[in-house]
């Protein structure tokens, strides 16, 4: 471990907390000092959920490290089952309260109270969120249907003749990015296909349906790195298949209908017949050729930064000139992908490590999470977010999810404005000196100042006036500081509708400084000055 400002990832009861929040009628015991509740926050500050998670803490203090802390686990434990009557609770310690070792799973087993008890074995020393979320899945899954288990060298039965296939969708959490909207755009393609749910989880389920997953004839799985684990003891658990495609973009979510459909034995044609997307147009658009060749960076999670990677370079055309991800337990498959982009992979969890590569690569454009969004802006870059970790404007109240075909929509709105801007000063530079539209010529609908009126020169009388009234000194310097060609030169390199600011920015600062005549230096410096 080291000490950081910045930390992708919490420690693993964090990951415990998603799960057990994105669930009802479970409910989480947490062995934690009182400086540990700050994970509350993430929920209802972050996320904005209605209600607290559903945690307890047994919040001892110092002074109780000299009594018995175990004694205060199974009073919190039994107060916590008599109050919330859960369906099942998770056990398990803090980071902090680890280092106790009360054997909290031991503790509340002891207690005989009526409801499955699943415990927790989360070492926050070498484990992290995301790794806590897919153990704290897998042990609630297992804990609670191994008793359906097949037998060994038992097959699967078969569905029954004309009932229609059923799947699980395993992954989403709370705290996760776009989870409850990619769950309603997935589910939507299922139901086009005519595939049912049995359940999906841990999100919005409940103890009871966690126990019906194995009834389902396959699993869908969202998020690898909270789902993965899972469906790969489902699959050996229930003979249940699980899909691989992750739905992000257009191209991806094509490959997914068409995987899901060979699982449930129906035909994807009717699904895919006509791609409710306007992605694949936009990007093939004149407005998008532009955006051709646009370096970005990405880095994320494992699944966005892959999938984000794939989108820039088949769907939209960007060059992927940097790609990486703090999963450390996916690292390979990013590794592998890199090498098909041509670059070296980044796996790390040190936000300045990933700020000097961004900084080395010199992208256009970063696709990260919070984190890369706080850095790209120091280094003047335009970035969209991908990926957790994120903030609270990254739960938005409108329906964007990331997956599926409109998902693929909201990714090229997301990524593709941050560089509009660019088009037009392409534009701008293109008519730039074109006789109807170069910057001495009035605006079009000034006609009636033509070949009086024409944007001010440095060393024009900033108060002199056309015969028609109008003011000759439209973003003019002023009358004792002059600009030299190549200052001049450069200022309109800048849009028109912040040219005018640069150049009074640009006075006062050289007049400030009582500089007899504006440089380029003096420009930039003035750039720099007020952008502070």
């Amino acid at each position: 471990m080291h000490l950081t400002l910045w930390t992708y990832e919490g420690p693993p009861h964090v990951g415990a907390m998603r799960v057990a929040t994105g669930m009802e009628g479970l409910h989480y015991v947490l062995h934690a000092p009182q400086g540990d509740t700050y994970a509350d926050l993430l929920f209802t500050m972050i996320e904005r959920l209605e209600k607290r998670p559903p945690v307890t803490y047994t919040t001892f203090q110092a002074k109780d490290l000299g009594a018995d802390t175990a004694e205060i686990y199974k009073s919190a434990t039994r107060d916590a089952y008599n109050r919330f009557r859960p369906e099942a609770m998770l056990v398990g310690a803090s980071c902090t309260a680890e280092l106790i070792q009360d054997d909290p799973g031991g503790l509340a087993k002891a207690l005989e109270l009526p409801v499955p008890i699943v415990p927790l074995e989360l070492p926050a020393y070498q484990k992290k969120e995301n790794w806590g979320a897919a153990e704290t899945f897998y042990r609630l899954v297992r804990t609670l249907t191994a008793n359906k288990a097949l037998a060994p060298g038992e097959s699967r039965p078969h569905r029954p003749a004309g009932s229609a296939p059923r799947c699980n969708i395993l992954g989403p959490t709370a705290l996760g990015f776009r989870h409850r909207d990619d769950v309603t755009e997935v589910a939507g393609l299922l139901e086009s296909l005519g595939i049912g749910i049995v359940a999906v989880a841990p999100r919005g389920s409940r103890p009871a349906d966690i126990v019906a997953l194995p009834e389902a004839d396959f699993n869908v799985v969202l998020y690898p790195e909270v789902a993965e684990t899972t469906a790969r003891w489902m699959e050996r658990a229930f003979g249940q298949a699980y899909t691989k495609t992750i739905p992000i973009g257009v191209s991806a979510t094509v490959e997914f209908v068409r995987e899901v459909a060979a699982l449930a034995g129906v035909d994807p044609s009717a699904c895919l017949e006509k791609l409710p997307s306007r992605m694949p147009w936009y990007a093939r658009s004149v407005d998008s050729n532009y955006l051709t060749g646009k370096r970005v960076f990405v880095f994320g999670d494992a699944t966005h930064a892959l999938a984000a990677a794939r989108v820039c370079r088949q769907e939209i055309g960007f060059e992927v000139v940097g790609l990486g991800t703090y999963s450390r337990e996916f690292a390979r498959p990013v590794r592998d992908a890199a090498k098909d982009y041509g670059v070296e992979a980044l796996i790390a969890d040190d936000y300045l490590e990933v700020e000097a590569a961004i900084a080395e690569a010199r992208p256009e454009l970063v696709l990260g999470t919070q984190m890369e969004r706080h850095i790209a802006k120091r280094l003047g870059i335009a970035c969209a977010v991908i990926s957790a970790p994120v903030h609270v404007e990254d739960f938005p109240a409108r329906y964007s999810p990331q997956m599926g075909f409109e998902g693929a929509n909201v990714l090229f709105d997301t990524w593709v404005h941050p560089l509009m801007m660019g088009l037009e000063e392409h534009l701008l530079g293109m008519f730039r000196e074109d006789f109807e539209f170069n910057d001495d010529v009035a605006p079009s609908h000034l006609s009636s100042l033509a070949g009086s009126h024409r944007a001010a020169l440095p060393g024009d009388d900033a108060h002199s006036q056309t015969g028609n009234g109008a003011s000759r000194a439209l973003d003019t310097a002023g009358p004792d500081i002059a600009w030299t060609s190549e200052a001049e030169n450069e200022l309109r390199k800048i849009p028109f509708f912040v040219r005018g600011k640069a150049r009074r920015n640009t006075e006062r600062y050289a007049a400030d400084r009582g500089m007899a005549a504006i440089e380029i230096e003096t420009l930039y410096d003035a750039k720099a000055h007020y952008g502070r």
